[in-house]
């Protein structure tokens, strides 16, 4: 074995960064799970607090939020889940149909680019568009239509997220399709077109099947972080107005963990977010063995 790893060193090199980073950043953080049944105190630490046991899950569950919240965050995932995964799929098979490569490696870059912007810069695209004074009303009161309150309007809310998310993140979401796509067998193309298969045909009984598994896969993935929908972004987006139906647990938790201190109450939160994606990575992965899928394990 150890003339093997020796033999291997360098790729053994290459992973160190990795490890490294998932042994800081999330194999060690998982120590602060024993918030959640404990009433920690910063001044005693995390293993001298006092136990009380599932006293902050029984407070959670019988909060007056816990409903607003839990409405309010499945929505969003839900949206996230049939609006968003669709469209990155959807348009990796457009670009995969794209045959003009400079074209195409320029619309390529064109929907790459916004994922490397942060939600504060695209917040601020969305004020300098949508406020009361940006772009698209002033074009209203030019027509006579009127302003429209898109950022206060509790209506406009769960619609502009969806709309933020598609534009950061669909180009770069379309990566690994685009790489799956790559390996699909050029004959099968070549035989479909012989006995007369449209475009449409091709890309419904050989694109779409060729990468049914890696859909399925990342499908798999993608709820296990189902609940999860950033912080960020939402908090930029809050205001008193739009809050009933734009509280997440995300943003409940800065402002009940970091803004009033109550830090085991935050992590109960968070914990009950986890067991959730847990729950449903593996529901997920045992239905899509049972339809003859290869799952995540």
């Amino acid at each position: 074995m150890s003339i093997r790893m020796w033999k291997a060193r360098w790729f053994y090199l290459f992973m160190l960064p990795g490890i490294i980073y998932f042994l800081i950043f999330k194999i060690w953080p998982m120590w602060g799970v024993l918030m959640a049944f404990q009433n920690y105190q910063p001044s005693l630490g995390m293993f001298s607090s006092d136990w009380v046991g599932f006293k902050h899950f029984d407070r959670l569950f019988h909060t007056p939020e816990f409903w607003t919240l839990f409405r309010n965050t499945f929505m969003l995932a839900f949206y996230s889940l049939v609006i968003y995964f669709p469209i990155t799929i959807v348009l990796a098979v457009l670009l995969n149909e794209v045959r003009h490569e400079m074209f195409k490696r320029y619309v390529q870059t064109l929907v790459y680019v916004p994922h490397f912007l942060s939600w504060v810069v695209v917040a601020g695209i969305t004020f300098l568009l949508l406020g009361s004074e940006g772009l698209i009303n002033k074009w209203n009161e030019a027509i006579g239509s009127g302003r429209v309150d898109f950022l206060y309007s509790p209506d406009w809310f769960r619609p502009l997220i969806m709309l933020q998310i598609i534009w950061k993140d669909a180009g770069w979401g379309t990566i690994i399709f685009l790489a799956a796509l790559a390996g699909v067998n050029v004959q099968l193309y070549e035989a479909a077109r012989i006995d007369g298969a449209s475009r449409l045909r091709m890309i419904w009984h050989i694109t779409l099947p060729s990468i049914r598994s890696v859909i399925v896969i990342l499908l798999i993935l993608r709820l296990g972080h189902f609940l999860d929908l950033g912080f960020e972004q939402i908090y930029l987006m809050l205001n008193a107005i739009n809050r009933g139906v734009g509280e997440v647990f995300d943003t409940y938790v800065y402002r009940v963990g970091i803004q009033q201190g109550q830090f085991s109450y935050s992590a109960a939160v968070g914990l009950f977010k986890s067991v959730i994606g847990l729950v449903l990575v593996w529901l997920a992965n045992r239905l899509a063995k049972k339809f003859g899928e290869e799952g995540i394990y």
